[in-house]
């Protein structure tokens, strides 16, 4: 080996070093590792982990570059920087530049303004080699792909390579320099490689994408490059070949997205790739990959890897989700741009003489294949981010502010011309502004973050869709007079589940720590005074584990006796939908998604529900962000851009969104705001046991005391009782109503009514009356002669039991039979008379297919607080009847609305009015179907 101590400087006219043999059975070899990429890229069944194909890629640059600098030292005693950086100018960045110019313009053609911003500065960032950092600071999941991926994603590789020529050729040629022996060179390389494996087990959140957690996999094959092994028997090369081809197919075969990666896994390829390259070319594996058809593919390999993923992602940014037979195609077809690179630019740069003769010639060309995608990419960028609009932060002041209730997002409508608020700029950026208080995945404690100087506080807890919320309670606790103190954790599921964190590649512990280290703060510190729950809908589809999990959750909360609310997760567009309305700002219906893919089921809401998470409450503002009952939800509703990217709320949302929620809470006696509770009953207590009697009594037999009406005057058949048989608890927080049938043919129920009898609204005022209830579950000829009630009467009927109809009553909730639903108000005389009786003042019958057996909250209330006075009927917050003061005569509204009113819940069966439906009771009636009732409130508001 040479002594000279000569400086990095290039020799002029002085011919190349003589390179390594070539082994052609490592160009087949690229072919492997090629194709198991594309069929990765175009999910070819069977084929997820053919990602490791980058893997392969890695060891064998490694050997290779090792292989020539190493060569050249020897030779010449010196490691020519210059020319070995113009070889690599020719061979790579030409080919690079041209798709990277090919993807700025067409990038601009076939993309929508918000990704074309990003893409272009995709392209500034791959034509500059740091395509990998500019991902992880995106934090880009390779694995999973995302739904809008970037069009160079695939350059991130190139870039790692890169990277680890700028490096490690100066290192060369330092021990070129030093006179360092081999044996120094391989200790060294080792220390290094092992440094890189033990930080990629330790640095998840970049292990994928940096260079430092994968120069190992390069150190793996210069390795090979430096081993001082001459000769390997026959028999252990047919071994290495076949274990290392083995290895690298049955990574392809077995690893997918769910496979922690690179960590331990990842020396499954590289070490397969190594032992494929250290057996040579000699023996079976060598052979056929040494064969014409590999090596056509390992020549086109790197023009293919460049031009296949713009291809695909171009293809579906245009076309929507394709199958993956047709990503096959598309693969195939991008073989034709990478044949013409290869033979019309790549191999006439590499061979020419001209080029070859002086070291800047080829530097002058690379850095020309550098600038002109910048250049483009800037003058595209530039053009594109004035067109968007500002990115200054949002002014929602132009739009009319939120609704507090019924059906619109806003109070008013906004003018025909509003802009959409916020930009789809701004919308990328419009997060909440609670600093670093949403923590993230790496992270295991919460910082002290309370905001707001009440000394009672509202705890926001969950993952990054409670985050969401922050701005909305923020406001709300300012009107109470409170604080909030925020406990959010990225993608950290809220209840107790096991789950896969993409960004760190791995089992999410330091989401359990987390969750406990919240849990116990909560435990130790002052006790807050309202708890609101929120999180991702969608960690695992087995209800019954959620379920459980949440469970593990809830349960250390409940101890704190303090009331527990769970916001129901917003809808999911699964699209990046600022950039969709970017290139559809005329038309951002374009922009909706289907709402059975927007909107899935929630099993704890469904739970609370139907009163079986004692404790803890649940509201939702689904029915606002996905209208009515058709086929999508709006991505932009009443001109309020609604999400941030795929499934978080712009922050400017959740603000309009505050005095809904603020009142959602009212609603669910959180906040009183004004108003007082008359009563109150979640039918707590063991199953089989009598309701309150401070809260309620029983009527019992068929009529009133004196029987004033026999048969409760509507021709009943049923008995009532005061038996567990017909009213109990469940145990579950509901209380039952069972209609019952004896051996004889007999039919007993159950009707109760409220102690008190002055429910009034004050002059001025309002008067509300609410339950959570779920109709009899039973449907068709078994539900026939089924009369399940929640009604108000008149508080003087109590003086005795005369003076229907003009005492009033009022219907809450009606049904006959199984069929629709109704509410109804009775007042001054019959026949005939203000309320046209008997039949009353009705809704008519309201669909609703879910309410037998499912819970809904349907609420009457009466509102002397505008004029006309009236008396409005909702379900589930939104109002479906009403009755104003106008329409009656004002004595008959009086002596019906005026004065105060018990509440009665029953099961009739029978009567007068289901036998005008065509609904009698009949020998296919099922006794037995439970009317459940979760809660009842009463409130006031002066």
């Amino acid at each position: 080996m040479s002594t000279s101590t000569a400086p990095f400087t290039v020799v002029l006219g002085q011919p190349p070093a003589e390179r390594p043999r070539f082994r052609p059975d490592i160009e087949g070899l690229r072919a492997v590792a090629v194709l198991a990429v594309l069929a990765f890229h175009a999910a070819v069944p069977g084929l997820a982990g053919g990602f490791v194909g980058v893997d392969v890629f890695f060891v064998i640059s490694g050997y290779l570059i090792t292989g020539l600098l190493r060569s050249e030292s020897a030779a010449t005693g010196k490691v020519r920087l210059a020319e070995f950086y113009s070889r690599r100018a020719r061979r790579l960045l030409p080919s690079a530049a041209v798709v990277l110019a090919v993807v700025a313009v067409l990038g601009a053609l076939l993309t929508a303004p918000l990704r074309r911003a990003d893409l272009e500065r995709d392209v500034l960032a791959s034509a500059l080699s740091v395509a990998n950092w500019r991902f992880i600071a995106e934090q880009t999941d390779y694995l999973a792909a995302g739904r809008d991926p970037s069009v160079l994603l695939h350059f991130w590789s190139l870039a790692v390579e890169e990277q680890f020529y700028l490096l490690w050729a100066p290192l060369m040629a330092l021990a070129a320099r030093w006179v360092w022996k081999r044996r120094t060179l391989l200790g060294l390389t080792l220390l290094l490689g092992a440094g890189s494996f033990w930080l990629s087990l330790h640095w998840s959140a970049g292990a994928y994408l940096s260079t430092p957690t994968r120069a190992w996999q390069f150190a793996a094959g210069a390795i090979i490059a430096l081993l001082p092994i001459r000769e390997i028997p026959r028999l252990i090369r047919e071994l290495l070949g076949l274990g290392g081809m083995a290895a690298v197919l049955g990574a392809v075969l077995v690893f997918d997205a769910r496979t922690p990666y690179p960590g331990y896994a990842a020396l499954v390829p590289t070490i397969g790739t190594a032992a494929v390259v250290l057996a040579g070319e000699k023996h079976l594996v060598g052979r056929l990959l040494s064969l014409g058809a590999p090596r056509a593919i390992g020549r086109l390999s790197y023009n293919l890897y460049l031009w296949h993923w713009p291809v695909l992602v171009l293809a579906e940014a245009q076309w929507g989700t394709l199958h993956w037979g047709v990503k096959v195609a598309l693969t195939a077809a991008a073989a034709l741009p990478a044949l013409a690179a290869l033979n019309w630019l790549e191999q006439p740069l590499r061979r020419s003489r001209v080029l070859g003769e002086i070291p800047r010639r080829g530097l002058s060309l690379g850095l020309t294949a550098v600038v002109m995608p910048v250049v483009l990419a800037l003058v595209v960028g530039t053009g594109t981010i004035r067109m968007l609009g500002p990115a200054t932060p949002p002014d929602p002041s132009g739009l009319p502010p939120g609704a507090r209730d019924g059906r619109s997002l806003l109070a008013a409508a906004p003018p025909a011309h509003s802009p959409t608020v916020p930009n789809p700029v701004q919308a990328r950026q419009d997060f909440p502004p609670d600093g670093a208080c949403e923590v993230d995945p790496a992270d295991t404690v919460s910082p002290p973050c309370r905001f707001g100087t009440g000394d009672d506080r509202i705890v926001l807890l969950g993952d990054s869709h409670a985050g969401q919320w922050f701005s909305a309670l923020l406001g709300i606790a300012a009107q109470h007079r409170m604080s909030v103190e925020e406990l959010v954790k990225q993608g950290c599921p809220l209840p107790e589940l096991t789950v896969e964190n993409p960004q760190l590649g791995r089992t999410y512990h330091e989401c359990d720590t987390w969750r406990t280290n919240a849990l116990t703060r909560l435990k130790g510190g002052p006790r807050p005074k309202l708890i609101i729950v929120s999180t991702l809908n969608r960690y695992t589809a087995d209800r019954a584990t959620l379920l459980h999990g949440w469970e593990q959750t809830l349960a250390p909360l409940r101890e704190l006796g303090v009331p527990i609310v769970y916001l129901q997760d917003t809808p999911i567009p699964g699209r990046d939908v600022p950039a969709c309305v970017s290139g559809h700002p005329d038309t951002t219906s374009a922009c909706d998604f289907p709402r059975s893919e927007g909107l899935w089921a929630d099993p704890l809401a469904e739970e609370i529900a139907a009163g079986r998470v004692p404790g803890v409450r649940t509201i939702g503002v689904n029915s606002v962000l996905c209208p009515g009952d058709g086929r999508t939800c709006p991505a932009v509703l009443e001109h309020v851009l609604l999400y941030r990217d795929d499934s978080h709320l712009t922050n400017a949302a959740a603000v309009v969104l505050t005095s809904r929620l603020d009142q959602l809470l009212i609603d669910a006696g959180v906040f009183t705001s004004g108003w007082t509770t008359l009563l109150h009953d979640e039918f707590d207590g063991p199953a089989g046991a009598k309701p309150d009697p401070a809260n309620w009594q029983y009527d019992v037999g068929t009529c009133y005391p004196g029987c004033p009406a026999a048969q409760w005057g509507t021709g009943e058949i049923e008995t009532m009782t005061d038996s567990t048989a017909n009213v109990r608890l469940d145990g579950q927080g509901s209380l039952e109503i069972v209609p019952t049938r004896d051996n004889a043919g007999r039919w007993s129920s159950g009707r109760i009514e409220s102690k008190r009898a002055d429910f009034a609204a004050p002059a001025g005022g309002v008067l509300r009356v609410e339950a959570k209830l779920a109709l009899s579950d039973v449907k068709g000829p078994a539900a026939s002669g089924y009369w399940p009630a929640f009604w108000a009467l008149g508080g003087k009927l109590r003086d005795g039991y005369t003076g229907w109809p003009g005492v009033g009553e009022l219907d809450v909730l009606e049904s006959v039979g199984g069929r629709g639903v109704f509410g109804t108000m009775h007042c001054g005389t019959t026949p005939g008379g203000p309320c046209k009786e008997p039949n009353g003042l009705g809704s008519g019958e309201q669909s609703c297919a879910d309410c037998w057996g499912a819970f809904h909250t349907w609420t009457l209330e009466v509102d002397r607080s505008a004029s006309p006075e009236k008396v409005r009927w909702l379900r589930d917050g939104q109002e479906y009847f009403k009755v104003t003061s106008d329409q009656v005569e004002p004595a008959a509204w009086d002596q019906a609305v005026h004065h105060g009113i018990f509440l009665i819940l029953n099961v009739a069966m029978g009567g007068n009015l289901p036998t005008a439906y065509g609904s009698p009771v009949t020998a296919a009636t099922e006794p037995g179907h439970p009317m459940k009732v979760a809660s009842v409130t009463v409130s006031a508001r002066q």
